[in-house]
């Protein structure tokens, strides 16, 4: 590693993480999570474990991906099935989703930590404090500990320790449940939730890699892709093959958002000031 201020910023994550006895860390295979993962596997070996949700608000291939990472570096998985649509008030989707989600998802989770004697904690970055996020306050509420917001690790610094580290997911991009696709307001449903996974599934199939498929109504598809992206989406063969596969999928209308990706999208519609 080159930045010395940044190696000694790990080591001293590391050293807080030996003073739990056994970890439990909320894995969902993104950059943050897979990060702190390694990090406590540095830190307690086999007494660092993964507990990752099964549900429908994320794709086959995030959990297939954070299988393969536990396997590479020997670590120790439970899956757990996460039934979120039975949730009180997740279906209908209200501002507030994610902190009902949250509040549920991690009422499960810490009863496996509590059950493996083990204490949880998850990768909530530094950054994550900038958006509207209510899921940080459902973490808060329950006394989750995050540590790299603690130890105030921003993404960058993830990302290029991760590198250094070499994790392979040091340069995935970000990702988030595909509930974030839906409007605010629109309700949740299985079926939905699928036609968007496929539909990121086969953008990233064609090389697109920073993608959104935003849903409104039951059949328009809002893409969001890096403007850097724009250009190679455009051509009139990968544009028209586009809007037949999606028409073929059960969307009605294609668009593509001339703003490109961006984080949080459907929260600008809120006010949140």
């Amino acid at each position: 590693m080159k930045d010395r201020t940044l190696i000694d910023k790990y080591e001293i994550l590391i050293h807080a993480l030996t003073s739990a006895r056994r970890l439990a860390v909320a894995f969902s295979g993104g950059v943050d999570s897979s990060f702190l993962l390694y990090a406590a596997k540095e830190a307690l070996g086999e007494n660092a474990i993964a507990l990752t949700a099964v549900s429908p608000m994320f794709p086959d291939r995030e959990k297939k991906e954070a299988e393969v990472f536990c396997q590479k570096f020997g670590i120790r998985q439970i899956f757990f099935d996460y039934d979120v649509m039975s949730a009180e008030g997740i279906a209908e989707n209200p501002p507030d989703r994610c902190y009902r989600c949250k509040k549920n998802l991690f009422a499960k989770m810490y009863s496996l930590a509590e059950q493996e004697r083990a204490t949880l904690i998850e990768g909530s970055n530094k950054d994550d404090e900038g958006d509207y996020r209510p899921g940080l306050k459902a973490l808060e509420e329950m006394k989750i500990q995050s540590p790299l917001r603690i130890f105030g690790f921003t993404k960058a610094e993830i990302r290029s320790l991760s590198k250094t580290l070499g994790l392979p997911t040091w340069d995935k991009p970000s990702y988030a449940c595909l509930a974030t696709r839906i409007p605010y307001g629109e309700e949740l449903d299985t079926t939905k939730l699928k036609m968007v996974e496929r539909a990121e599934q086969y953008l990233m199939d064609q090389g697109f890699r920073e993608v959104r498929v935003r849903v409104h109504g039951t059949v328009n598809a809002r893409i969001e892709l890096n403007p850097n992206d724009f250009r190679a989406f455009m051509r009139a063969d990968v544009r028209l093959e586009v809007n037949q596969v999606f028409k073929q999928m059960g969307f009605a209308y294609v668009s593509l958002d001339l703003q490109g990706y961006r984080a949080g999208s459907m929260n600008e519609s809120l006010d949140i000031r």
